[in-house]
């Protein structure tokens, strides 16, 4: 990260573009320079150019403060940068009239910092044709833009030379706290309009250019908004919540207890977690309105499906309090599709949402409990399309959306699930029980590969994790610290 931000106020003040070389993108780095007809080159921190043309002129810079005021001739004071998530915004800042030397001061190295947006290894330097040449002066450039350029949107996860490049270019970066216009007013006051027009996002994150140009045409329309003063369900709060059903305590805490009962014991819950973080934390009911059964039932599904009337109660109770309703669905042999449209006119409403639980999606001839159900990609994603467009319909905000998982094999073809919905915050529940180990594999390996676009949800278990945690371990512990939380 030292590299990084010497070379992006490097950069910036020279008006010269920043490549971060690595194994994966050499190649297409050395078509770039050629393509630019580089004739100077500033290498710093460790840099492969094995291949570049033997004409270019290297210059390494050797870290010295020294080196700083002989390439650039001028001294550049250092400004230390102290919390990883400001990394964007303090490359964002340097311009002709903020030039600084950029010094991280943090430890650890957040893994999204060190690896932005793909898998990045340094490489030490190998021979190299071209010359290398003692600390000469780089040559200085001017600004590109002319006042010109389109609005530029970044966040946190942002690569530094991705900014870098745009402040060399004389344009404006806007630091979003997530790469979602929708995050705050003053984003969407920034890209009104601009759904058709150009507008330039810098990272991976903020998805394809038509699926960001549909979350500002949502964000335009007027439509009631959450706790989290915009139409977004998350970023900008977190939840927790009782899990069970309405009718016994069998299945779940919510049960054990009256909806004003659950109310008040989520809201105890919630004073607990709101001390360790910076978001607003929220009740939240988690209710199972369909629960796999043993026996086939009247409809031979092996689901049996509660009237949505009979969770009106807890769904009042816990909206009137200001928090959230997930309704729960184990279809059996049902699909889920055709479960969650008995709950359509549930889901109209502005605080509830959706949760799929993949282990009991069984096959035709399967029964449940003969073994853990899993779910394909398809099958999630009609539902997932169906409740966009019911959101949609019905102008309402984001809806959650969540999946639970505890093995890998339950959702056998995660990465075809489609989370390019801006109606829908996609939530990957991880159902992990037991010691904390066990709950700690579960979560490391159903992360590996997660899209983007996830939000993690976390579940503590009060009889069958050995111990329970607490909150602070919740979100002290669990990291990256959970946006959902449920008790079952």
């Amino acid at each position: 990260m030292n590299e990084q931000l010497r070379g992006a106020s490097l950069s910036v003040a020279s008006y010269a573009p920043m490549f971060r070389m690595t194994p994966e993108n050499h190649e297409s780095i050395l078509e770039e320079l050629a393509r630019l007809e580089a004739h100077t080159v500033l290498a710093v921190g460790d840099a492969d150019l094995t291949g570049l043309n033997p004409e270019t002129t290297i210059i390494t810079d050797d870290f010295t403060d020294r080196a700083v005021e002989e390439l650039i001739a001028m001294k550049l004071d250092k400004k230390q940068v102290t919390e990883p998530q400001d990394v964007a915004a303090a490359v964002a800042s340097l311009g002709p009239e903020s030039l600084a030397q950029l010094v991280p001061d943090f430890e650890p190295i957040p893994e999204h910092l060190v690896k932005p947006e793909a898998p990045v290894t340094m490489v030490d330097n190998k021979p190299t044709t071209a010359k290398r040449t003692p600390l000469h002066a780089f040559p200085i450039q001017s600004a590109r833009d002319g006042g010109m350029a389109p609005v530029v949107l970044a966040w946190p996860g942002t690569s530094v030379a991705a900014i870098a490049n745009a402040r060399v270019y004389g344009a404006d970066v806007h630091v979003l706290d997530y790469p979602d216009p929708r995050i705050s007013k003053e984003s969407m006051e920034l890209v009104a309009g601009l759904a058709d027009r150009p507008l330039i996002a810098l990272g991976e994150a903020f998805g394809t250019g038509e699926f960001l140009a549909e979350e500002i045409r949502f964000g335009e329309q007027e439509r009631p908004h959450l706790a989290t003063g915009t139409p977004l369900v998350l970023p900008g709060q977190r939840m927790v919540a009782l899990y069970g059903h309405q009718l016994t305590p069998v299945l779940g805490v919510m049960g054990e207890q009256s909806p004003e009962e659950s109310v008040d014991r989520v809201n105890e819950l919630v004073s607990q977690y709101q001390q360790f973080s910076k978001e607003p934390v929220v009740p939240a009911f988690e209710i199972i309105a369909t629960v796999a059964s043993g026996g086939p039932g009247p409809d031979g599904n092996y689901s049996n499906e509660s009237e949505p009337e009979e969770l009106v109660g807890y769904i009042d109770a816990i909206t009137a309090a200001g928090g959230y309703a997930v309704l729960d669905l184990q279809p059996g042999r049902a699909s889920f599709l055709e479960q969650a449209k008995l709950y359509e006119g549930l889901l109209k409403r502005p605080n509830v949402g959706l949760a799929l639980d993949a282990e009991w999606n069984i096959g035709p001839d399967e029964l449940p409990m003969q073994r853990i159900g899993s779910a394909t990609a398809e099958e999630i994603n009609v539902v997932s399309e169906w409740l966009a467009e019911l959101v949609r319909e019905e102008n309402l905000p984001q809806k959650l959306f969540v999946i639970h998982q505890f093995q890998v094999a339950m959702l056998p073809d995660r990465e075809n699930i489609d989370t390019l919905h801006p109606e829908l915050a996609f939530v990957l529940h991880a159902d992990g029980h037991g010691y904390p180990e066990q709950k700690f594999d579960t979560w490391n390996v159903l992360r590996q590969n997660l899209g983007s676009r996830y939000f993690m949800a976390w579940k503590n278990f009060i009889d069958e994790d050995i111990p329970t945690f607490t909150p602070e371990q919740t979100m002290v512990d669990v990291q990256p610290q959970p946006w959902f939380v449920s008790y079952q």
